[in-house]
């Protein structure tokens, strides 16, 4: 399953992406439940995220960063799953920020995620999706809206 979600917001995309920091990190943490961050390297290959989910379930969330780049057009990283809360079996996340214009850049979270069949992760994508659909105004509040 694949999710594709973007947020039009101001600002160098270079200089956006150096901002994906642990600052924003906690500001993107879902606001249902507990969420404990157990550790948060960066977003440079080699980096790693570690989540604990404290409540209404218990479980960690491991993501190891896979890959990065930057080119005159766009930047980016990718997490991959490493240890995945029930009932994904894989998650693989590429956070890119695109180069809109000199002050404006185009974040687009591009989600790829499977559940242990086909049917678990069409029924896990509603949850998926309302869990990230409310970057778009983190995004804009973190960095300002074009």
């Amino acid at each position: 399953m694949n999710i594709k979600l973007t947020a039009e917001v101001k600002g160098n995309y270079r200089d956006i992406m150096q901002r994906f920091d642990r600052q924003l990190f906690e500001a993107l943490a879902p606001k249902q439940g507990k969420i404990e961050i157990v550790k948060f390297t960066g977003s440079k290959k080699g980096d790693q995220v570690h989540l604990r989910f404290l409540s209404p379930i218990r479980a960690d969330w491991i993501s190891d960063i896979t890959e990065d780049g930057v080119d005159e057009e766009e930047a980016y990283f990718v997490d991959e799953g490493v240890k995945l809360p029930f009932p994904l079996r894989y998650w693989r996340h590429k956070h890119i920020v695109r180069k809109l214009t000199e002050h404006t850049s185009l974040i687009v979270d591009d989600i790829t995620y499977r559940g242990p069949n086909k049917l678990v992760s069409v029924l896990m994508y509603p949850a998926v999706y309302a869990g990230f659909y409310p970057r778009k105004n983190i995004y804009q509040d973190y960095f300002g809206k074009p």
